[in-house]
């Protein structure tokens, strides 16, 4: 079988020297490419489509959850992850909602890298075991909120998508042209999404998504 192939995204040049020895190790494994920012990642990802991507969090020019979140709207995505210092309960959500395959810690790195990548190419997800306490409250909250809240079955695939990106802070706007749906059409889809979910008031749909973020 041919490698599995990676491109690193990770500003700090140390770091980064680390990860190339330590995935240099692996035979089932191929660095195809890196770079120290997320706007000329973005690019590069798209055109050389690699199986597996390591993504820092705070890089310049485009941070690497709003990476991660354009390129799960491309076809075929690559597994996502995620390398940081931040032990933040609220960024591990906000990573686990922009589509991440793993989240590692980079204190943790030596030890997670290469039981991560068998994990993530099998389709798995991983977490370091510093922060897995976070992804079982996330797990608890779910499962309460989905008790308490029986009619989001009742969304549309396509509704349960807009309630997420409104659940981003995203605008009508920003919604259709990441879609590519009308404004229109996005407002009919918030309207139904409104009588479903029986929400009424200043904007509804909002208050519930930004206040259910973590569970949706």
């Amino acid at each position: 079988m041919n490698p599995k192939t990676i491109f690193i995204v990770e500003d700090h040049p140390l770091f980064r020297l680390g990860l190339r020895e330590m995935i240099a190790e692996e035979q089932d494994y191929e660095i195809t490419g890196e770079t120290d920012n997320g706007l000329s990642a973005l690019d590069t990802i798209q055109k050389t489509k690699p199986d597996i991507i390591f993504v820092d969090i705070g890089l310049p020019k485009l941070d690497g959850l709003e990476l991660i979140r354009r390129l799960r709207n491309e076809p075929d995505p690559p597994l996502s992850i995620v390398l940081t210092m931040n032990k933040n309960e609220r960024i591990f959500n906000e990573a686990i909602n922009a589509g991440i395959n793993a989240y590692v810690l980079k204190d943790d790195a030596p030890h997670d890298i290469r039981r991560c990548l068998k994990v993530v190419s099998d389709g798995e997800f991983y977490v370091s075991s510093a922060v897995s306490g976070f992804l079982m409250r996330r797990a608890g909250r779910h499962h309460a909120f989905q008790a308490k809240a029986p009619t989001l079955d009742a969304l549309t695939p396509m509704e349960r998508r807009i309630l997420k990106l409104i659940a981003q802070n995203k605008t009508t706007k920003m919604i259709a042209d990441e879609l590519f749906i009308s404004p229109h059409t996005v407002e009919t889809h918030r309207c139904n999404i409104c009588g479903k979910l029986e929400l009424s008031g200043s904007q509804p749909v909002l208050r519930f998504a930004l206040e259910h973020r973590d569970e949706l």
